[in-house]
């Protein structure tokens, strides 16, 4: 059974057939390496997220890490000057909509950080914040993966999402690595 992390670049889709009618140009996993027969992606980022992705040969090891709490920090650039009352109430949770349903967040960890300095910088660029206002940072520590969660968080208390960025799974993190790299796990 194999194992990988990858540093999933912005703009690529977190799969490797294209199975969709009208997007056929969008970039696939498969053009980060020469894995073998039957990889699949642990979880998804979608296509304007970056960071952490483990691809696996191995469905007990998927199943582990999509279904049994692990904890996913994500680092989330937004819009505005985030604040301690920003940060208690993404803390309790918040009531978001899955697939037109409302869904209450589980409690979670949130943090202020300083911008991350040892961050690539990213294919597209953000925006020009003395054009558009300022932006903050925060860390995100969620047991759970509901579609677009961390967005639809973020967008619940006023600061959208700009970019972002899941930077560790378990202990697993994309520290030290470069967009697009490949690690194999043991």
């Amino acid at each position: 059974m194999e194992k990988f992390k990858v540093f999933k670049p912005y703009g690529m889709l977190s799969q490797f057939v294209n199975n969709q009618k009208r997007r056929r140009n969008k970039r696939l996993l498969g053009e980060l390496g020469n894995f073998p027969e039957g990889i699949m992606s642990v979880g998804r980022l979608d296509q304007d997220s970056e960071g952490l992705l483990f691809l696996t040969t191995d469905g007990k090891f998927s199943h582990k890490i999509t279904s049994t709490g692990i904890e996913k920090e994500y680092w989330a650039q937004v819009d505005g000057m985030a604040t301690k009352e920003h940060v208690d109430q993404l803390s309790e949770g918040v009531e978001i909509s899955i697939y037109g349903k409302p869904y209450q967040t589980k409690p979670c960890k949130v943090s202020l950080m300083d911008p991350p300095d040892h961050l690539p910088k990213r294919a597209k660029d953000i925006r020009n914040e003395d054009e558009h206002g300022a932006t903050s940072w925060l860390s995100i520590t969620l047991t759970e993966g509901k579609y677009r969660q961390v967005r639809k968080m973020t967008a619940k208390v006023g600061l959208p999402t700009l970019r972002l960025i899941r930077y560790r799974i378990g202990e697993e993190t994309i520290e030290n690595m470069e967009v697009e790299e490949v690690r194999v796990l043991s």
